[in-house]
This record gives structure tokens, C-alpha cells and sequence, in this order.
């Protein structure tokens, strides 16, 4: 029987080398911002250098340091702060609205047959329908009000809520189910107990989507007609072609709609912590 390799042996060196621990907290998240950020931050670079060297129309691609200085320029004025909480207060009231109503009829559907008879072929039919298509009729019924903007943001936040949730449920392991029956588990029981906990992986997916969506559905009803908000700045840019201005409104819609983004998947890794998953 060969002898156990000694406590400075190369080879239990280079298997401890192989199975690192992955880096863990703030060093984890710089590492990963820093990954993240090379690419765009080369785009700029190369961007700049460009327009430095005149290989760019300045009236259709302004440099960046020309988008820095409008950037500056309206926060400076607190119109872009302005606007920006504007916007974000329309895009929560139209996902609340909009996700509320898609969850409970994705669960209503999800858990009857009947339900899903009556309800979902008429709404898969609308889910196929474009804003641009609807938002005219939005327009007509609810005039350019915050009432038609927020059914914009709405129409946007309900389909991913409700197809997800639906989904979801009718995907929960129906082995489950017998097992409720044999402990005798209530309609209520059932629900909160068991139908939710193994659907949540499928609804979370359909909050991240809805959000998301409900940020398109902003930009689709403060371009139409608006006074004020991020899509407001951007008509204004257009209007009076200063390029600079949309593109600062291009990144902030971006920006915040990354970071809301981030969110829902922090949001994820705490609730669905139990759950393996292959990490790439």
C-alpha cells in the first residue's frame, strides 16, 4: 500500500489550487461590476476617440463628453431629477395596477379548468397585440391624461405576470398534489403552502419580465404625448434636434431599467436560495 502523500506534496497542492472558492461578498460584486463594465466602457472609449478625429456627424452621434455636459446641464437645473421621478412613479402605479390584476387571473386560471376556458384564449389573443396598435385607442378612450398612460404601462405589466403565473402552476409536480390530499391539506392550505412556494421560481420570472415591460410600455406612452417624464425629454431632444438630450434619455431609460433589473434577480437568489441551479 503506497504511503500517503506528505503535507507539502505538489499534488495536494495543485488539487487545492483546481477547487478554489469562488470569491464571496464586495469582492465578488467589484469583480463582477468590473466584467460587466469593460464593454461598454471600451464602446465609449472608442466612441470619443472617433468623434475626437471627426469620423462622426456630431448631429446624429454628438461625442461623449458633449452627452456628459447635457447630462450636467440638466441635472444642474433639476429638470432630469424632475422628470426622472415622474416617469418611475408611472411605471410602479402602472406595474402594480397591471402585475395585480395578471397574477390573480394567472392563478384563477392557472387552478380552474373553467377559468382557463373562459378566460385565457381571449387574452392570449390581446397579448399578440402591439402598444402601438392599442395606445391610439388608449389615447381616444382615456384622452392624454395620466389615466392613458398608466393603461399603457398597465396592458405592458399584465400579459408576463399572468402567462408565468400560469405556467407556473400547471407545471408544480402533480405528485405534490397527492401528497396534500393525504395529509388533508385545505384550499387555503394548498395554495399558500404548496401551490405558491413551488410556482414562485416561474412568477418571479414574470415579475422580472413585467417590469421590464412596464418600462417599454413608459416609453411608449410618454413619446405619444406627454408633458413631462423621461420619453417628454426625449420629444423635446427631437423636436429642437439636440441629439445629446435623447441620448441622455436613451441612457437614463437604460440605467434604471438595469438596476431594476438587478433587483428582481437579488430578489430571486434570497427567495429561491434553496433551489440548485446550474451557475455556468
Amino acid at each position: 500500500m503506497p504511503p500517503a502523500p506528505p503535507i507539502g506534496d505538489t499534488r495536494t497542492g495543485s488539487i487545492q489550487a483546481i477547487v478554489k472558492k469562488p470569491a464571496s461578498g464586495w469582492k465578488s460584486i467589484v469583480i463582477d461590476t468590473a466584467i460587466g463594465a469593460a464593454l461598454p466602457v471600451l464602446i465609449v472609449a472608442l466612441w470619443q476617440w472617433a468623434a475626437e478625429r471627426g469620423w462622426t456627424n456630431p448631429l446624429f452621434f454628438p461625442a461623449p463628453d458633449v452627452i456628459a455636459d447635457a447630462f450636467g446641464s440638466l441635472i444642474s437645473s433639476g429638470e432630469l431629477f424632475h422628470h426622472l421621478g415622474i416617469s418611475v412613479w408611472r411605471a410602479l402605479i402602472g406595474f402594480v395596477v397591471g402585475g395585480s390584476v395578471g397574477l390573480l387571473l394567472g392563478l384563477l386560471s392557472g387552478l380552474s379548468r373553467k377559468a382557463e376556458y373562459v378566460l385565457d384564449p381571449s387574452l392570449q389573443m390581446l397579448r399578440t397585440v402591439p402598444h402601438l396598435a392599442i395606445a391610439p385607442l388608449v389615447l381616444l378612450w382615456f384622452g392624454f391624461g395620466e389615466q392613458s398612460k398608466i393603461v399603457i404601462i398597465a396592458l405592458g405589466a399584465f400579459f408576463p405576470l399572468y402567462v408565468n403565473t400560469f405556467v407556473a402552476i400547471r407545471n408544480v409536480d402533480n405528485k405534490l398534489f397527492d401528497v396534500a390530499k393525504v395529509l388533508a391539506f385545505g384550499r387555503a392550505k394548498l395554495l399558500f403552502r404548496l401551490v405558491l412556494p413551488a410556482a414562485l421560481p416561474g412568477i418571479l420570472l414574470g415579475v422580472r419580465l413585467s417590469l421590464a415591460l412596464s418600462w417599454i410600455g413608459l416609453v411608449v406612452a410618454e413619446l405619444i404625448g406627454s408633458q413631462s417624464g423621461v420619453g417628454f425629454l426625449i420629444n423635446l431632444g427631437k423636436q429642437t434636434s439636440a441629439t445629446e438630450d435623447i441620448f441622455v434619455g436613451v441612457i437614463i431609460f437604460a440605467i434604471v431599467g438595469k438596476l431594476v433589473d438587478s433587483f428582481v434577480r437579488l430578489l430571486e437568489r434570497k427567495l429561491l436560495h434553496w433551489r440548485e441551479s446550474f451557475e455556468g
